[in-house]
């Protein structure tokens, strides 16, 4: 008995020992003495040249490989763009962290040029726990906004409404350089320039640290950082062409837009500021079929006209930083935009009439005058400190505070035809939500030990969203007088506080995250209408743990394998918990639901990457589970409206496969391709009946760039969506085909780009997109949105000091989603 615990002991001692075991240091560019991140840093046997150990550098330019058995090899440390550099021998104690101090490594000026000429660069980099993709490698989305570029990536879709979707859920959260947010991307996004975007990271299965919102997960926006003393500018322009097709619209649209950068570095400070104007209308046209049934009455109301939209952004951005010592840093920054997006919906009704046994009862057309406008101004600063220890322990803590308003009326006007001076119905409906949001955060990172490094944080978050809904009818005496029923003040107050713990860590070949994030949420929604008649609060509050699990394996340099675990929420809105009825057009009110819940998510996924030579392909099979999930249904109101309602369906289901492929079949031809097929599944019901409907879905991105020289490129690119279910119909496909031409002048200084978006030419069903609902016996809807398209785009762009890099700014915290 002695002798086994004596053995146990002495295992115990020897694995704790050659845990301890192995090295670190930190790596910098020789010429400007900055720290490089994602470096690859390789441990090698010198009897067989195979791979022993390896990661990549931090933002820092740290690096660490522990558990090494003790002896001799050789480290092999390369970037792309830089010479290689082997230390040869290295030896390694039991026992003893090797330090390597500071490692140096060069420009190479010769590959630099070989990678302008060829773009033999990867356009994704994977980590263990996310996909980073270089923005410059989609041409189609500059001098445009974040969501050109994000719609490029594999696992992202858009459709004819301009919603994004991750592996075909419209639910994940987006984070400006790792701030996370609580709102609807499509505010920020529309506002913050492309050229001031560098990578994009996809984080489908986020660890504790992060906050658990969003069903599909995280993008991650990363502007560039300043990295050398001295002063980086950049000037954009955006000037649209003519267009081609005007679809019969009242107004031709306008595209334009400039945008700067100025980020200036001195010794200890840093110092950003940018802003942006863009103005960016589209055209296009609106079929409807639709019916109704209520008892032996059939009411059909076909349609056709106009549906166009006006957008103008405006925005600012400031950043100061000011690090005194390795040891401190500190950042301030503001960030604020005025934006209005107008959707013009003039629709005739073309043949409205009514069947009963087969006999028309009556026969009539109107022409429906409608105009929604949407404005979204925000304004929000935020405060960040950083203190490294002496045992290289971090202590963190950041403060983000937001004022949103949000709203916006609504005209909907039923006029006679073709004599629209008869005036049938002419209501009004407009609301003002201004949002209050603060978040605050703490964050900890022990000093690294031989089992890994413990993170530890918490977080207050806190939202109050008011809102005042305003509903007005024109009376026959021409007043326009209060309709109570409609009209609604509605007060939403959030309160969540967070904690968790994670450890991160690697032993040989794998590299490991896991952690616990335990949350409490208070939820408050009071409603009173303008009648005084309802005056009701709606609680809800939980307390959730979200356990978080990632590894990864690395075979070889050129092959790694991954799986993750996570579990997610998404949180229910002001918009879509108002049951007080909005006016969208005609035929629709639009209202929400005061009892619905958030949707919990549980998502796995297991992978692999591997690279041969300049080339790559990776390949991710994930499920995911929602349940409560939310839908947007529709019920009938009377014979010519139907009522959309978000609910709460049962849950849905996704398993699927996301791939990606990149090429390099010349020096001069690179093709990179992402693809993403799901099989969908919604089980549950809705108002007493059963839903139960599955569907294959798949979508492509890919785009071929070709280089004809050093400053002379073309790039198509494509996005096709196929058919994807709902839970009372289904969206048909959508597809976007893209052509852009660039040309570089004075050493990349100056640059103009030719866009061709959506292309068509009348010979594809580019930029459209049939929605379709119904229900057996009492509806059924199909919409067919046509936008325009052979969009013809001229980008001019020109950098003082290109070598510099621009800065970080700050992002929204709360307001978009209510947008």
């Amino acid at each position: 008995m002695k002798t086994a615990q004596l053995i146990l002991i002495n295992l115990l001692l020897f694995n704790c020992v050659y845990a301890q075991t192995g090295i670190n240091g930190t790596l910098k560019d020789a010429k400007e003495n900055t720290p490089i991140e994602y470096g690859s840093i390789g441990l090698f046997s010198p009897a067989d040249s195979s791979l022993i150990n390896g990661g990549v550098t931090e933002p820092d330019g740290t690096f660490e490989l522990k558990g090494i058995k003790p002896g001799d090899y050789y480290l092999s440390i390369q970037f792309m763009g830089y010479k290689k550099l082997i230390l040869s021998p290295v030896n390694i104690s039991r026992g003893k962290l090797l330090n390597l101090g500071t490692l140096f490594i060069s420009p190479d000026e010769q590959l630099l040029e070989m990678v302008e000429v060829s773009g033999s660069r990867f356009t994704t980099m994977h980590k263990v726990d996310r996909q980073v993709f270089e923005s410059s490698d989609f041409l189609s989305g500059k001098g445009g906004n974040g969501i050109d570029l994000i719609r490029n990536l594999p696992s992202v879709t858009i459709n004819a409404e301009g919603e994004l979707s991750v592996r075909g859920t419209t639910g994940f959260v987006v984070m400006l350089n790792g701030k996370p947010i609580q709102s609807d991307p499509s505010i920020i996004l529309s506002q913050l320039p492309a050229n001031a975007i560098k990578n994009i990271e996809v984080v489908t299965a986020p660890s504790a640290k992060y906050d658990p919102e969003g069903k599909a997960g995280i993008i991650n926006i990363t502007t560039e950082k300043g990295a050398t003393d001295g002063t980086y500018i950049q000037v954009n322009t955006r000037i649209g062409l003519p267009s081609v097709q005007d679809y019969d619209n009242k107004e031709k649209p306008q595209r334009y837009g400039a945008d700067f950068t100025i980020n200036h570095k001195k010794d200890v400070w840093d110092l950003s500021f940018g802003a942006s104007y863009l103005r960016n209308d589209v055209n296009g046209r609106r079929e409807g079929e639709v019916y109704t049934i209520i008892d032996d009455k059939t009411t059909f109301f076909p349609s056709d006209g106009e549906r166009g939209f006006d957008e103008e952004a405006y925005s600012g951005r400031f950043t100061l930083g000011f690090v005194p010592n390795e040891k401190n840093n500190f950042s301030l920054g503001f960030y604020g935009g005025i934006r209005s997006k107008d959707r013009t919906a003039d629709i005739l009704y073309y043949d409205n009439h009514a069947v009963v046994n087969e006999e028309r009862v009556y026969t009539m057309q109107y022409y429906n005058e409608n105009l929604r406008i949407r404005t979204s101004d925000f304004a929000l600063g935020s405060f960040d400190y950083v203190h490294t220890f002496e045992n290289k322990a971090s202590l963190s803590t950041s403060f983000l505070y937001e004022y949103t308003m949000l709203g916006g009326p609504t005209t909907n006007r039923n006029l006679g035809y073709p004599n629209t001076s008869l005036i049938y119905q002419d209501e009004y409906n407009t609301n003002d939500n201004p949002l209050n949001g603060i978040r605050w955060q703490t964050d900890y990172k022990a000093k690294p030990q031989n089992w890994g490094t413990l993170e530890v944080g918490y977080q207050f978050r806190s939202l109050n969203h008011l809102g005042d809904f305003v509903y007005e009818r024109k009376s026959s005496e021409g007043e326009f007088e209060l309709v109570p029923e409609f009209s609604s003040n509605v007060d939403l107050k959030r309160l969540i506080h967070s904690a968790y713990g994670q450890v991160n860590g690697s032993q040989g070949k794998w590299n490991y995250t896991a952690g616990l994030r335990l949350e409490y949420m208070d939820r408050s929604l009071h409603l009173q209408d303008k009648g005084n008649t309802v005056d009701s609060t709606y609680t809800y509050d939980f307390f959730k743990p979200y356990p978080s699990a990632n590894i990864q394996y690395s075979a070889n340099e050129d092959l790694n394998f991954k799986a993750a675990y996570s579990r997610r929420v998404e949180r229910t809105t002001t918009f879509k918990m108002n049951p007080f009825p909005e006016r969208e057009h005609s035929e629709t009110l639009e209202q929400g639901d005061p009892t619905l819940l958030p949707e919990f998510i549980d998502m796995v996924e297991a992978g692999m990457v591997k690279d041969f030579g300049e080339n790559s392909f990776y390949t991710t099979a994930y499920y995911r589970n929602v349940k409560n999930l939310v839908n947007r249904v529709n019920t009938i109101y009377n014979d010519t409206i139907l009522n959309r309602i978000y609910s709460n369906v049962g849950t849905g289901r996704s398993l699927g496969l996301e791939l990606g492929l990149e090429l390099n079949p010349t020096t001069k031809w690179k093709v990179f391709a992402g693809g993403n097929l799901y099989r969908y599944q919604i089980n549950g019901q809705f108002d007493e009946r059963p839903i139960d409907t599955s569907a294959w879905v798949y979508s492509v991105n890919a785009n071929t760039s070709y280089a004809f020289t050093s400053s002379f490129s073309l790039q198509w690119s494509l996005n096709y969506l196929s058919k994807k279910i709902t839970a009372q119909g289904e969206d048909s496909r959508f597809i976007s085909p893209n052509l852009v031409a660039k040309k570089s002048f004075f050493g990349d200084r100056f640059s103009a780009s030719l866009q061709w978006l959506n292309m068509d030419m009348g010979l594809l069903p580019t930029n459209e997109q049939r929605i379709t609902t119904w229900r057996e016996g009492e509806f059924y809807t199909a919409t067919n949105y046509v936008l325009e398209v052979d969009m013809f785009m001229l980008n001019l762009s020109y950098t003082i000091n290109p070598g510099r890099n621009k800065s970080r700014f700050v992002k929204s915290e709360f307001g978009d989603k209510e947008f």
